[in-house]
């Protein structure tokens, strides 16, 4: 089952083209890598799958919900979108002054309107299920970069999106706790969560992806 869909995607800063004629898709319990060097368009790329950046033509589908040129990011279709897509950004942007459990069941409580209980029962399990549910009194400044990293990924799974964005997720990482992310992303998607990473790391985008798409000067030139 196909759980994101990009066609001919094009996006622009004023009249310069970031990424061009992107096409390619992501199936449920798929892990797909965009790679490239710094710059390349990757970020850009997941931004506007997020519905952070506009696009300027082309298609962009997750499950039911489509963007295209023009669109009104906000509203009915930024809402449901953002029941559909989870981002873990590379500076993780946890709340500074929430713990980190906190930290994961405020959306659900907040925006999806769930019972406050209900949240934190499902925030410790998703904390540990990711390996930190130890760590879920302490406070973002408390948190190692691998800590900060798992808690990051809980809270974005805390509203159960179909699909799970990730941008340079190994940047704070040494090379043992790369590895330990990369067996917590294809455990995800054995769960069948759908993955798209944008990394520059080759050995962490072999680990963990099934598919590695590689970006230069916003196209894709070489499919693996």
């Amino acid at each position: 089952m196909t759980v994101l869909d990009v066609r001919s995607l094009e996006i622009r800063r004023g009249s310069r083209p970031i990424v061009s004629g992107i096409t390619f898709s992501a199936s449920r319990g798929e892990v797909v890598a965009l790679m490239g060097a710094s710059g390349a368009g990757k970020t850009t790329i997941l931004r506007a799958i997020a519905g952070l950046d506009p696009i300027a033509a082309g298609s962009i589908t997750v499950d039911d919900i489509s963007l295209t040129p023009g669109i009104s990011h906000r509203g009915h279709v930024m809402r449901t979108l953002h029941r559909r897509v989870g981002m873990v950004f590379q500076f993780h942007h946890l709340f500074a002054h929430m713990t980190a459990h906190r930290n994961v069941w405020l959306a659900p409580v907040h925006v999806l309107r769930v019972a406050r209980e209900d949240a934190e029962s499902r925030a410790r399990a998703l904390l540990d299920a990711v390996g930190v549910g130890d760590r879920a009194g302490a406070l973002p400044h408390e948190l190692s970069g691998g800590e900060a990293q798992r808690v990051a990924i809980a809270r974005a799974l805390a509203v159960e999106p179909p699909l799970l964005l990730m941008d340079e997720p190994t940047a704070s990482l040494d090379p043992a706790r790369r590895g330990e992310l990369a067996a917590t992303l294809r455990h995800l998607a054995a769960q069948h969560r759908t993955i798209l990473v944008a990394t520059h790391d080759a050995e962490f985008a072999r680990a963990c992806a099934h598919r590695v798409l590689l970006i230069e000067d916003g196209r894709i030139r070489t499919v693996s």
